[in-house]
């Protein structure tokens, strides 16, 4: 029976007690109000300070890889979902409808970019992952690409 209740706090941990999505225009003036946003819904669950701001700055290079890469400043949609789970755990997911990833393992690497023009560095994917506990990157080609976060914070109340 112990082990049962045990199974059971589990699940519990993962359910979900809060979510938000936002639907962007893929705009670079849209990095800064899905960075806000984010920060806001993230603030009600008491986060340290180093916290939100990683995950404020996991959502600006999630977001500016839409609108520079997968659109190429063409326009598009920017999904955002954020969950907040009873453990503590926070996920963030960005969507595009963009052009997709050929090679998500090589995209993954630090200073790997498509940017021809030598403005972009290539290490977005690097800073997420500098700044999450987990990276999944879901893409196909011509459909789009999914980049989910997660990060589990501090217990409420810890410096």
């Amino acid at each position: 029976m112990k082990n049962s209740k045990q199974t059971a706090s589990a699940g519990e941990g993962r359910r979900v007690v809060n979510e938000m999505r936002l639907r962007l225009p893929a705009l670079s003036q849209n990095e800064g109000v899905a960075r806000g946003t984010v920060g806001a819904f993230l603030a009600q669950l008491d986060p340290t300070v180093e916290e939100l701001a990683d995950l404020k700055c996991v959502v600006s290079e999630a977001v500016t890889n839409c609108v520079v890469h997968a659109y190429g400043g063409r326009g598009g949609a920017i999904y955002i979902t954020v969950r907040a789970r009873a453990d503590r755990e926070v996920e963030i997911s960005v969507r595009d409808h963009g052009c997709g990833i050929a090679n998500v393992r090589q995209a993954m690497q630090p200073m790997f970019t498509t940017d021809k023009s030598g403005e972009r560095s290539g290490m977005g994917f690097a800073v997420m992952q500098a700044f999450s506990d987990r990276v999944r990157v879901l893409s196909a080609v011509g459909k789009g690409t999914k980049v989910t976060v997660i990060k589990r914070l501090s217990p409420a109340g810890e410096l």
